[in-house]
């Protein structure tokens, strides 16, 4: 059975990562970090262990996903950890959130139901079964590929009709999605508050409600996300002069309703900014306005945008916030969704094939863990050295590197360390080290 090993910087921040277990079992992670990045075909736990090269105790390693489940948050903070020290990023750190299903199959399958489902494709199924899980990432900026996500931990949201079915001794609690979103806020900016970062969090319109924003704005992070169009805005109370009193409370809202239909109608107000979004320069027409919002429970920064297909309107809890930083950060949160895209077509997401409820959290943390993992890697390292198209002569050699490209780059850096280590002890043929090559890059 062949068996692989990693690059020494990654094989350092699994090993990091795997303090948080008992010394006896810790040894087990990386094999399947191995199992994980170099697994062929469909990517089942099976799978994993096989291209890891694990014979034996293989059904140990099975059981260890479950400590793995139970341990992501601890894990989690390492990983938050070492992206910090590797990326050192600005004074603003920007979170993003989302949730994103996976298929299962079979009545056994732990924690898993019926669930809305995002793409319906050809098919048109408004509905899969399978699990859902609510994603955080940290969004930062490339030199040369821009926008990226680096997905940090996720939560599992099973349905309170669901909940009762999974054995009593997991004490699982029902939880919504807006509570697993706070937590995971929460749980972020308890892990950075010893950085002195100011946090934003950018959520899909969907999370801008009052169980999520309330307790995101508790934790100190700023929320920015899209405005419903019917939203319930009312003006900024005046202030008190000087000397006046009133009986009961302040007011926390104006006495004048905001309608954003009548807002965007008028065709006076509008301004125009230079911006760079999703890559390229753009310019946007808009308005901006603050005013106090109920779910928030007090002032916000409004911004509508006129769009070729009609207006749209964002908002951000930090009334001093720039339009150019409200409207940067909605089009960063694309960067969430191209993380579902990866972990699923490029580390087979959702195709562990496991039953124990831990064991699949652990299966969906881990290839996101991978995918950040892969990132940080290749963060530093040239072009020419992350993507060999010499087999493609078809594609474009200048293209920016998919992560596709940069977990093919980590698998042939970790196959060359390896196959240099083998052969440092003997002088071989020139034509031997030719066919070694070939052999790294068709394994990789």
């Amino acid at each position: 059975m062949a068996t692989y090993s990693l690059a020494a910087d990654v094989a350092a921040w699994i090993a990091r990562m795997a303090e948080p277990f008992d010394a006896r079992v810790r040894r087990r992670l990386q094999p399947i970090f191995i199992g994980a990045l170099f697994a062929q075909g469909r990517r089942t736990v099976a799978s994993w262990l096989r291209a890891a090269g694990i014979r034996r105790d293989w059904a140990d390693h099975y059981y260890f996903l479950g400590s793995v489940g139970r341990k992501i948050r601890l894990l989690g903070m390492v990983l938050l950890g070492i992206v910090m020290r590797h990326l050192v990023p600005g004074e603003r750190l920007l979170l993003a959130l989302d949730d994103s299903p996976t298929k299962r199959y079979g009545p056994k399958v732990e924690g898993a139901g019926i669930h809305h489902n995002p793409t319906p494709g050809p098919a048109e199924q408004e509905f899969l079964y399978g699990h859902v899980w609510v994603t955080l990432a940290l969004v930062t900026s490339h030199a040369l590929w821009g926008t990226i996500a680096l997905p940090l931990l996720a939560e599992l949201y099973i349905r309170q009709k669901d909940v009762p079915r999974l054995p009593a001794a997991y004490g699982w609690k029902f939880c919504t999605k807006l509570e697993l979103a706070a937590g995971l806020v929460a749980w972020a900016a308890d892990v950075l508050k010893h950085w002195n970062k100011r946090l934003w969090i950018v959520v899909d319109g969907a999370y801008a409600k009052r169980p999520f924003v309330r307790r995101a704005l508790a934790a100190g992070v700023t929320v920015v996300s899209r405005l419903r169009k019917d939203a319930a805005l009312f003006s900024v109370p005046q202030p008190l002069r000087p000397g006046q009193r009133r009986r009961g409370r302040p007011r926390k809202y104006g006495t004048q309703r905001f309608n954003l239909a009548k807002r965007a109608g008028q065709k006076g107000g509008w301004q125009m900014i230079e911006l760079v979004l999703y890559g390229k320069p753009v310019t946007k027409i808009y308005k901006t306005f603050v005013a106090t919002y109920p779910p928030v429970g007090g002032p916000i920064r409004v911004v509508l945008v006129k769009e070729d297909s009609g207006w749209v309107a964002f908002f951000c809890t930090d009334v001093n916030a720039s339009v150019a930083e409200i409207l940067s950060a909605v089009a960063d949160r694309s960067a969430i969704e191209q993380v579902f895209h990866d972990v699923k077509e490029v580390h087979g997401a959702g195709q562990q094939q496991v039953r124990h409820v831990w064991a699949s959290v652990a299966a969906w943390n881990l290839t996101l863990w991978l995918y950040t993992l892969v990132e940080l890697w290749a963060w530093n390292r040239p072009h020419a050295e992350l993507v060999d198209r010499r087999a493609s002569p078809w594609d474009n050699p200048a293209r920016r590197p998919s992560h596709a490209d940069r977990a093919r780059a980590l698998r042939r850096a970790s196959l060359r360390a390896q196959f240099s280590r083998l052969t440092a002890r003997r002088l071989m043929p020139e034509k031997l080290r030719r066919f070694l090559a070939r052999l790294t890059a068709t394994a990789a």
